[in-house]
């Protein structure tokens, strides 16, 4: 009796010994738990550079890709999208396990790809993955140049509509916003415009369909463009002139003061 007590108790604590901690009553570990990180197509995260080799037909690329303690890029490489015409596209892609954290690659790190033409670049510019675009223009070879949100050459500054989206640009002003008025001699300006706010209504005459918020700003020219020099709702040339007082009075002095609607005020609530 004594032998058959003890072999019992010798299959219960063998039977005990079996579980595995965090599996919980002997279950199998999670499939996903024991998967490898997949390696999935990707494009950097930005294009920093471009250079024409010697033989004026090769672009090296600077790119910004994933990196970590481990290998994170593989098959790094820059093809010719469609064929050469005035521009020259190109499309940098790589393959990586960086969309999940767990691959270590949270990092990033510079690596350069190279792309053979079919014939010598030329005049032509280069477009990197639809959005970046380099030119040889005003560069210092054998790197090119790379053009800004613009374009490669951007407006003088002056009196004129592409200028004043510069302007635009420079106070970074909402998307879809457009102009309700200008004052400009060349080398001041000021802005009003406004954006709207409401839903799109199909031409519905319900006011919330018209809503809108606006805003003013005051520039100076320089080399750059247009730049910002102060921001107001209110009417005449005080705000504008404790920061800058050699803007014009000319420009300012009959502006009335922005729409409550356009430029809503709240005040603190009361501490009652």
């Amino acid at each position: 009796m004594a032998a058959v007590v003890c072999a019992v108790a010798v299959l219960f604590l063998g039977a005990c010994g079996t579980q595995v901690a965090g599996q919980g009553e002997g279950r199998s570990p999670s499939p996903a738990a024991t998967e490898p990180i997949p390696w999935t197509t990707a494009q950097p995260s930005a294009v920093t550079g471009v250079r024409l080799s010697g033989d004026r037909r090769t672009l090296l690329l600077d790119t910004q890709v994933p990196s970590g303690a481990h290998a994170c890029v593989r098959e790094l490489k820059a093809v010719l999208t469609d064929p050469m015409t005035d521009l020259v596209r190109v499309q940098v892609t790589f393959t990586s396990p960086s969309g999940d954290r767990a691959s270590g690659c949270t990092k990033e790190s510079t690596a350069t790809v190279r792309v053979r033409l079919p014939e010598p670049l030329g005049d032509r510019d280069v477009i990197v993955d639809n959005y970046t675009r380099f030119t040889a223009e005003g560069a210092k070879p054998p790197a090119l140049r790379l053009c800004g949100e613009l374009g490669c050459t951007p407006p003088t500054t002056g009196c004129t509509a592409a200028s004043y989206e510069q302007a635009l640009k420079a106070v970074d002003a909402p998307a879809h916003t457009y102009r309700d008025s200008e004052r400009c001699d060349g080398k001041w300006l000021v802005l009003d415009f406004s954006w709207r706010t409401g839903p799109a209504c199909g031409g519905s005459t319900d006011p919330a369909c018209s809503s809108r918020l606006g805003d003013r700003w005051f520039f100076r020219a320089k080399k750059s463009g247009w730049e910002p020099i102060a921001r107001t709702s209110a009417g005449g040339c005080r705000d504008v002139q404790r920061k800058e007082p050699a803007f014009p009075t000319s420009l300012c002095v009959s502006l009335a003061p922005l729409s409550s609607s356009l430029a809503p005020s709240y005040p603190p609530p009361s501490a009652s």
